[in-house]
C-alpha cells in the first residue's frame, strides 16, 4: 500500500548542534533506519541501495546557503557485479 507522509522542521541552531544532527543522520543512514520527530509529528525513513545525493551552495551578500537532498525509490532491485561485455564472435 502506498503511504504518503511529511514532515518538515525549521529553527535556529548552534554550529555544534547541527554537527550532532548531521551525525544522527550519517548513523541512520548507516543502520538503514532514519526516525525524524518533532513535537506531535514523526516519520521514519529506511534508506536502502542505491541513493541519489544533491548538493548545492552559495554565496550571495552576507547570505549563505547550503542545500542537501538525498532520495531514494523503495524496492529497487541494484545488480552488483554485473561487468559488462561487447564482443564480436
Amino acid at each position: 500500500m502506498k503511504q504518503n507522509s511529511r514532515f518538515r522542521h525549521e529553527s535556529l541552531q548552534s554550529t555544534e548542534s547541527i554537527k550532532t544532527l548531521l551525525k544522527a543522520l550519517t548513523n541512520g543512514l548507516a543502520k538503514g533506519k532514519i526516525v525524524f520527530e518533532d513535537g506531535d509529528q514523526a516519520i521514519t525513513l529506511e534508506p536502502e541501495g542505491l541513493l541519489h545525493f544533491k548538493l548545492s551552495a552559495n554565496q550571495e551578500d552576507d547570505r549563505n546557503n547550503i542545500n542537501l537532498k538525498i532520495s531514494w525509490q523503495g524496492e529497487q532491485t541494484v545488480t552488483k557485479n554485473n561487468n559488462l561485455k561487447i564482443s564480436v564472435k
